[in-house]
């Protein structure tokens, strides 16, 4: 007879493990579906049954193991850092685990990963167990990390959807048969979800409440989603017309990467910053649409901005490092790899006016020379990550100014650079703490 309970280790493991049922092992893969990992309920252990004609336990049986002194709260400290398919291993320990193991602060997070696991059968099993107490919610979940799981489709986020109000965190990267609809059911049934990760699925394209939501919550909430972290990396198809609708409907943004989204325009920034004010973290790296243009309209989020990645956007020049620092006075972060534009007037417009600047990388922009990290020595004195790599501009002269006045310094990338030993040598002697990248054989 099957019952509500324990989901098998099946739901995690490869079809090829044993699974034990009523005492017995039996392979998951008697599956209808050939390799296929299945999602199996099994009734509490053996020895939370009745059991007729059993032999009396000897002396040795009736000692205590050693773990089984611990107290539940012991356990319950232990179990909290496993992950969700060892949680299902331990439930069916004994019937004591087994109770344990389902105590609902442990279950604040499901976390599934691998491309054989059948994860929207686990999700239904999952949520079903823990809608026991709750019935058809899961009042305790509040993240779910499903990346890199192929095999999940709009089932396994509906029946999360449905389930869980309560969700705070969706990661679903590399997830790529999932789609807007279930995307737009998920941001509507879960009015307290913060961060959303939807990297590398490109059959995404926008971010936005249904339509049913929307008519339901606009006299409320104004049709906002309370999305702060949003990262849609490699999501190809996202354009300016998405971003206008995620940027107006996530006006709560904090975090946003944009990496490789290809058809993003310096337009699509015009509407991110005309909604979302509050923008500390953006990404639009290998985005080769983006311009000076779109860096004058990044430049609107003034002293908001803290992390700026344009690495690789081969349109960017002076002109927009000029602008983001005018105006970005707090920037702390620059990746502006690949941006060939850049030279050393860009460099010394940014060393005078982001003085705080932590983390720079300017490499691969063959215009940067000594004279740009002698300005940067000069003002930027709490420097700590410095990369220049396949600068061909760079000396040991420019190294050597940077040691000087750089003491906290911690990381330096000079690889493909000509670089002698003697400066590197002055890099380490200087900045004790720093790990230097770099291609010259003969420093070691």
């Amino acid at each position: 007879m099957r019952t509500l309970s324990t989901p098998s280790p099946a739901l995690i493991c490869p079809p090829s493990s044993q699974a034990f049922i009523n005492g017995k092992a039996s392979s998951t893969s008697s599956s209808s579906v050939t390799g296929e990992t299945v999602a199996m309920v099994h009734a509490p252990p053996i020895t939370c049954l009745p059991r007729p004609h059993v032999r009396p336990a000897t002396r040795m049986q009736k000692e205590q193991a050693p773990i089984d002194i611990l107290p539940d709260q012991a356990f319950l400290q232990i179990f909290s850092h496993l992950p969700t398919n060892q949680l299902c291993r331990c439930a069916r320990v004994c019937c004591r685990w087994y109770n344990l193991t389902w105590d609902p602060r442990l279950w604040r997070t499901i976390r599934l990963t691998g491309d054989t696991v059948h994860v929207d059968r686990a999700l239904r099993v999952l949520t079903r167990r823990l809608c026991q107490d709750t019935p058809n919610v899961c009042l305790m979940l509040e993240t779910v990390i499903v990346s890199g799981c192929r095999r999940l489709t709009d089932r396994g986020l509906h029946t999360i959807a449905q389930c869980c109000p309560e969700l705070r965190r969706l990661e679903v990267s590399g997830c790529h048969n999932i789609s807007n609809e279930a995307v737009f059911n998920i941001v509507s049934r879960c009015p307290n979800l913060e961060y959303l990760d939807v990297s590398g699925c490109y059959n995404v394209t926008c971010i936005s409440l249904t339509r049913e939501a929307s008519v339901k919550l606009s006299t409320l909430h104004g049709k906002q989603i309370s999305i702060r972290y949003l990262d849609m990396t490699d999501c190809f198809v996202l354009e300016d017309e998405g971003l206008h609708t995620i940027a107006a409907h996530c006006t709560q943004l904090t975090h946003l990467y944009l990496r490789r989204c290809v058809r993003i325009t310096d337009e699509g920034l015009r509407y991110l910053v005309i909604y979302c004010t509050s923008v500390k973290e953006l990404s639009v790296s290998d985005c080769r649409f983006v311009s000076d243009f779109g860096l004058r309209e990044i430049a609107k989020l003034e002293s908001r901005l803290r992390y700026l990645s344009i690495a690789h956007c081969g349109r960017i020049t002076d002109v927009g490092i000029r602008y983001v620092a005018k105006y970005c006075s707090k920037l702390r972060y620059l990746n502006a790899r690949g941006c060939e534009g850049i030279t050393d007037h860009g460099l010394e417009y940014l060393a005078k006016n982001c003085a705080k600047l932590k983390s720079l990388d300017i490499g691969k922009c063959p215009l940067v020379s000594d004279a740009g990290l002698e300005f940067l020595a000069l003002n930027c004195f709490t420097l700590k990550r410095l990369s220049l790599k396949s600068c061909e501009s760079i000396t040991g002269r420019g190294l050597q100014i940077v040691a000087a006045n750089c003491f906290d310094l911690q990381m330096m990338n000079v690889q493909d650079c000509d670089i002698s030993v003697e400066a590197l040598r002055f890099v380490k002697r200087h900045c004790k703490r720093c790990v230097i990248e770099h291609t010259n054989p003969a420093f070691f």
